[in-house]
């Protein structure tokens, strides 16, 4: 799924390798270990790699924002709470919330070695970025891997008009064969709340499906928008998605959930998001080669369509950030204009060089 905003004019190729140096440099210098400040780094490059702004580098200022609060802990201490065999629940401790996911990966994959099944409930998290980032590393590893996360209220329940719902996003990443990782990652509004932010960053309107104002009207504002409520996906059918990500990613592994939740954007008050995070071995269901095979054919069957017109090509899930990936390292990164501001800004205050 890329971001449906255009390249905004002053955009600049820039080394992804000097990026993330930079992006760790920040986070280094508000307390963060240097082991984890790099991921943290990575996963917000990565984001850009992908096409995917609205997760990228566009979120630093609000990370070092809510770390220099201390609403966000910059040395990370997980603890599991529980721990019942193929299940645990991991405590984040208010920490950094990509190293808790990242650590919930290894969890989640060495308990579905040994069990055939993972499952790990996080609580006490924070906002880790985007959850494809995750779930592709346990496809990586041999596993069918699910990852969703509670978020701050953006959406009304159906019907209402006053924010109780978070974006709440999941994914599911499986083994892609000879192919990188069939991936989805998805919110259960109609956008990421991101991409609003990113449109209002960029002063350019938004589709007038994406959310409607204070009032319930539908608009193409993004800060009305951001005001206002964001829709869900598919009318009805998103908003029940939304819930159970929620009841399954807060209720059920004792974090908060609805509006007790405080999203990456919420400079001062701890996030309370939880997550819950499910890693399926494939050699418990089938030899990994069987599976490879297999999988191979499911691709080749779904792109050996006619390409309707309009479209380059027929992708598999995960294979357009693939591209993007390849086309951006290979090119330079693109931030626009106004992100990279920001980012000199956001290290002009963190005491860091900025080399661009």
């Amino acid at each position: 799924m890329e971001d449906t905003l255009s390249p905004q004019p002053g955009a600049q190729g820039l080394d992804p390798a000097r990026v993330r140096a930079l992006a760790a440099a920040v986070y280094e210098s508000a307390g963060v270990p240097a082991e984890d400040a790099l991921l943290a780094a990575d996963t917000l490059v990565q984001a850009d790699l992908w096409g995917h702004q609205s997760h990228g580098m566009l979120r630093l200022g609000w990370y070092y924002a809510r770390l220099r609060s201390g609403a966000m802990k910059a040395v990370t201490e997980t603890r599991i709470a529980v721990d019942a065999g193929a299940i645990a629940v991991m405590d984040g401790g208010d920490g950094v919330g990509q190293v808790v996911a990242r650590r919930a990966v290894d969890e989640a994959v060495g308990r579905a070695r040994k069990h055939g099944v993972g499952v790990v409930s996080i609580r006490n998290s924070n906002h880790f970025g985007t959850c494809m980032y995750y779930t592709r590393i346990g496809a990586q590893q041999g596993c069918v891997m699910m990852l969703m996360s509670n978020a701050g209220p953006n959406m009304a329940p159906w019907g209402g008009l006053k924010k109780k719902i978070g974006t709440n996003p999941w994914s599911i990443a499986t083994p892609g064969g000879s192919h990188p990782p069939v991936v989805m990652d998805m919110a259960n509004s109609g956008v990421a709340r991101g991409k609003i932010y990113l449109a209002n960053k960029r002063r350019e309107p938004i589709p007038p499906h994406w959310a409607i104002d204070a009032q319930g009207n539908p608009t193409t504002d993004p800060k009305a928008a951001l005001e206002g409520f964001i829709l869900p996906m598919a009318g009805h059918k998103g908003y029940v998605m939304g819930v159970m990500v929620d009841v399954l990613s807060g209720v059920l592994s004792g974090s908060q959930f609805l509006d007790g939740v405080h999203g990456p954007y919420d400079p001062v008050n701890r996030s309370g998001a939880g997550h819950l995070m499910i890693a399926l071995n494939v050699a418990a269901f089938q030899p990994i080669e069987e599976f490879n095979s297999r999988i191979d054919a499911y691709i080749a069957s779904l792109k050996d369509v006619p390409v309707a017109p309009g479209h380059r090509q027929v992708y598999y899930p995960g294979e357009m950030e693939v591209q993007a990936d390849a086309e951006n390292r290979a090119h330079g990164l693109l931030l626009p204009a106004d992100t990279l501001a920001d980012v000199e800004r956001v290290a002009r205050e963190a005491g860091v060089p900025f080399p661009f």
